[in-house]
């Protein structure tokens, strides 16, 4: 099995199919490897796509140290990836907790970043920190289930929450598989994971002064029926200048797979125009004096 080997040696699984402008999936909290395979069989026909199960998701190594894991981790763990594959510059594209994690690349490595794609991003944010800190407290407790509750009742609780109703209802069978995978998950990955990163990590409001210098094009794409990432995309579709907004109408939070066609098809222009140098091309040059 594929691993390469982080900057603290935890080992992350990977996979990689095809040839091209790389292309790097960054999956979600109840995500891994997995998840991305409606964008690897369909964009690995004309790009190199690599895809990797984060630290605490196995196959993987899943650090019991919880000084092991956090959002700047996250982060590097990109990077490293991206060293040991030899690439140089990638279209980083992630969702939800891998989202955030993208756009961390992109504002601390805008050179290695042919674009950022942030899905179903935002779990947390807000202007209010009272609402943040509920949200910290909220992923404290959601930790602490991974860790008392037996883990198979605790990812089917996981898996059915609000925001991926949508996905229930409309694709049963693709819920029943994503909820399956989430199953099949590490509990002191998941606990340390939510503890460590989720319940710590900066809201976008706290790096708005970051996100107003963010260089590389940046998609944003959300379900409107996903509450809790709806203003959090429109702030950054608002704040960062490089931003595209989709919202994609009667979808929730596990867009990737609830929608694949309408997230590829997004994902394709964004590849197209950022490669072309033709992104921004829909606003009014910048006069020189």
């Amino acid at each position: 099995m594929p691993h390469i080997s982080a900057r603290d040696g935890t080992r992350l699984y990977y996979e990689e199919a095809g040839q091209g402008t790389p292309i790097v999936f960054v999956h979600e909290y109840a995500g891994d490897w997995r998840t991305w395979e409606p964008q690897m069989r369909y964009f690995s026909r004309a790009h190199r796509c690599v895809t990797f199960s984060q630290r605490g998701y196995p196959p993987s190594d899943v650090p019991t140290d919880g000084a092991k894991y956090g959002q700047d981790i996250a982060r590097d763990d990109v990077i490293a990836l991206m060293d040991a594959l030899n690439i140089d510059k990638a279209h980083i594209v992630g969702h939800s907790m891998g989202a955030s994690t993208a756009l961390h690349v992109g504002i601390h490595h805008p050179q290695r970043c042919l674009s950022v794609t942030a899905a179903s991003c935002g779990y947390g944010s807000s202007p209010d920190m009272n609402f943040v800190e509920q949200g910290r407290a909220a992923s404290r407790e959601t930790a602490k289930m991974f860790e008392t509750v037996d883990f198979p009742t605790a990812a089917a609780r996981y898996a059915d929450g609000a925001t991926r109703q949508t996905h229930k209802y409309k694709d049963p069978r693709g819920f029943a598989e994503f909820a399956k995978m989430l199953a099949e998950h590490s509990p002191v990955g998941h606990a340390l994971t939510m503890r460590e990163l989720q319940a710590k990590r900066p809201s976008l409001w706290e790096m708005e002064a970051q996100l107003k210098a963010f260089a590389p094009p940046l998609l944003i794409i959300v379900g409107d029926e996903d509450d809790w990432c709806l203003d959090p995309s429109i702030f950054l579709k608002r704040t960062v200048p490089t931003a595209g907004l989709l919202v994609i109408p009667r979808s929730g939070h596990t867009i990737t797979s609830e929608e694949p066609a309408a997230f590829n098809a997004a994902l394709a222009d964004l590849i197209s125009a950022s490669e072309a140098g033709r992104w921004m091309s829909h606003r009014a040059p910048v006069k020189q004096n």
